[in-house]
């Protein structure tokens, strides 16, 4: 069984807080999906929240190929308390508008995790994988902002 590279275990952190990001990302966009009343806002939503699920399941792939075998699937404080949040101002009737400015705030934190793991060394193989995921990121983060200013 293949180890880790120095350099891959080097990245490992800034890696991880990706997929603790995408974790928070996919339950953000299910939960919010879920909420929203516009039709055609709560499908995309609900198809990012699988897409989120693909691009953790695409860079656990090619962490295990190359050697990285204890992958923690968590999450973070704030992106739980992010979700809490927005089910609290839902409830208080807060509407599309604040729901799509909190997706929004999750979307900043998973592009900043994607530019912090892009700071690292990371093997070819995990850049290019993490530079496709994070334009798609870059657009979703546009059109949630987009719809949310719309929603305004």
């Amino acid at each position: 069984m293949p180890q880790p590279s120095r350099e891959l275990q080097q990245a490992e952190s800034a890696m991880q807080s990706v997929l603790d990001c995408l974790i928070d990302s996919q339950e953000a966009f299910l939960q919010i999906g879920e909420k929203l009343v516009d039709k055609a806002l709560k499908h995309y939503f609900l198809t990012e929240s699988i897409k989120r699920a693909e691009f953790r399941g695409e860079i656990e792939s090619v962490l295990h190929r190359e050697g990285v075998h204890d992958i923690k699937e968590s999450g973070t404080a704030e992106g739980t308390a992010q979700r809490v949040w927005a089910g609290l101002k839902s409830r208080l009737g807060g509407g599309d508008h604040t729901l799509l400015a909190t997706a929004e705030e999750s979307e900043d934190e998973t592009a900043a995790a994607y530019d912090r793991a892009m700071d690292s060394y990371l093997p070819l193989p995990v850049r290019q994988l993490l530079t496709t995921q994070a334009a798609h990121v870059k657009l979703s983060h546009d059109y949630v902002r987009a719809a949310r200013d719309r929603k305004g």
